[in-house]
């Protein structure tokens, strides 16, 4: 019986301000078994299916047979064991088996390039490895040098790269983190910051191709309003926001267990060991703590909408920028090793910065989130103008926008990019007007079609919901973000004066 009331009052929802809103889709959705066998069956069908008859394919029925992501551990194991798990035909996974190193024979690198690979690489290239790697290194080490030249053509040639990697600042083909442009741009940074008043309005023109590692700190404080353009001015205004934060956390933070609040801090709870599980550095229990806080004093002091998941992945660019000024590999560093000044002005200017970017968006986290609806009908309106075979091919296939686009919104593309690639992305948001807003939905657009040969491949419901939701970017880096970025500007120059251009 205890058992029981423990049960209904984890999963019992709140109504107080800060309820949370639930986030639909999943990264990495939970391998279901019914959805194992549903998905099987479906595919063997394809073909002598006709399209009106395939009733399983509509979205009812694809979520029912998919776990959301949010549901991950909250109460009871799964067991993959079960008899439903091991029905699977040995035919057609032999086939299966036999499809899959068929395609990676044909990706294969041809004998005579893999024997200049070595000699092409740069003596002072290096990869910087972390225990992230290794899932993704396994079978790959003799593929993690390259000529850094060679463009892009399949993901087995790419370099192995951590997820955060100087803080994005090694690009994605390799190439050395500091050639004569950027020491060029380096100085160009230190002349604007120093000087007495910052214009920030060429700062942000600097920006706008993104930061320099060294001054991205200081950079990114200035370009969210936190820190004054007056040089005379910025130390002053740090330790009185620092203070004012721990005077928050001094006044409100113990309010966590009471009962009001109960709701809204077990949800953060639940959500902080989710946030990039694959990055050793947000694993730490002093990193969680510190999460914890600035997320459950961000939501009561703003109670139009409290706690939404989502907004806890909001936190990392912001912290891992600020950790950045201390530590040069951040992604396996322990925080315990830095002083307790220095993780107090870390965790307070991650809470201000971030508070000063929800500011511009908090209509996507507020009741029924009409921030996000509005937007995911704005870029529906959008893909239909830009690519309309892409639009009606997900009319075909009875695909909404709101079945994917939904987590674009709400996470800010963080759960479709790698860390290092969300880094070079805000660069960007800062220096645009409404860049988290308004910018975003074109490179939302940008980021749809630029799959676009992958999706007109899929020919059914389920398979279009799988590519979406798990894109193959986790080798991108700074070159692929400067394409997608350029893009999106041209997207913006071509249709945010003139409206009536992608409207109906």
């Amino acid at each position: 019986m205890a058992a029981e009331n423990s049960k209904q009052f984890w999963k019992r929802s709140a109504k107080l301000p800060g309820s949370i809103q639930p986030v639909y889709g999943a990264q990495h959705p939970p391998l279901d078994p019914r959805l194992t066998k549903n998905f099987i069956k479906e595919r063997s069908k394809v073909n002598s299916v006709p399209l009106k008859n395939k009733k399983a394919s509509s979205f009812h029925e694809f979520a029912r047979n998919t776990s959301d992501a949010w549901d991950i551990g909250d109460d009871e194991e799964e067991d993959f064991s079960s008899p439903p798990f091991q029905t699977l035909n040995s035919k057609v996974a032999l086939a299966t088996a036999a499809q899959v190193l068929e395609n990676h024979s044909k990706l294969r690198v041809k004998p005579e390039r893999s024997q200049s690979t070595t000699s092409d690489v740069p003596a002072n290239y290096k990869v910087i490895k972390s225990s992230s790697d290794a899932q993704l290194s396994r079978n790959s080490s003799d593929t993690c040098l390259r000529n850094p030249l060679h463009k892009q053509q399949s993901l087995p040639l790419r370099p192995i790269i951590p997820l955060v990697a100087r803080i994005s600042d090694q690009n994605a083909s390799g190439a050395p983190p500091m050639t004569v442009r950027e020491k060029t741009r380096l100085e160009k940074f230190r002349q604007l910051l120093s000087s007495h008043n910052t214009d920030l309005d060429e700062l942000r023109k600097w920006s706008w191709p993104g930061v320099p590692r060294e001054v991205r700190p200081v950079t990114w404080r200035l370009l969210s309003g936190y820190l004054p353009a007056n040089t005379e001015r910025r130390k002053l205004t740090l330790q009185r926001k620092r203070e004012e934060y721990f005077g928050f956390i001094e006044q409100y933070y113990d309010s966590r267990n009471e009962e009001h609040h109960q709701d809204t801090y077990r949800q953060i709870h639940i959500d902080i060991p989710r946030t990039n599980p694959l990055i050793p550095l947000f694993q730490q229990p002093l990193v969680q703590e510190i999460f914890e806080r600035i997320l459950f004093i961000w939501a009561i002091r703003h109670p139009a909408s409290g706690y939404v998941q989502g907004i806890n992945d909001l936190v990392t660019p912001f912290f891992v920028v600020f950790l950045s000024e201390y530590v040069e590999d951040v992604e396996n560093f322990d925080v315990t090793n830095l002083s307790q000044d220095m993780l107090r002005s870390i965790e307070a200017d991650s809470f201000w910065c971030m508070s000063k970017l929800l500011d511009g968006i908090q209509d996507n986290y507020t009741f029924a989130q009409p921030g996000i609806q509005k937007k995911v009908k704005a870029l529906e309106e959008l893909v239909s103008r830009i690519d309309e075979q892409v639009h009606s091919h997900f009319r075909r296939y009875e695909v909404e926008y709101l079945q994917f686009a939904f987590r674009w919104m709400n996470n800010l593309l963080m759960r479709e990019l790698p860390l290092r690639c969300t880094i070079r992305l805000w660069d960007t948001y800062q220096s645009e007007p409404e860049g988290f807003s308004h910018f975003h939905l074109y490179v939302c657009a940008a980021f749809l079609i630029k799959w676009r040969k992958e999706i007109l491949d899929e020919e059914d419901f389920q398979g279009l919901l799988m590519l979406l939701q798990n894109l193959p970017t986790i080798h991108w880096g700074n070159e692929e973000i400067g394409l997608l970025l350029a893009e999106a500007y041209r997207l913006k120059y071509m249709f945010a004066d003139a409206p009536n251009h992608y409207r109906r």
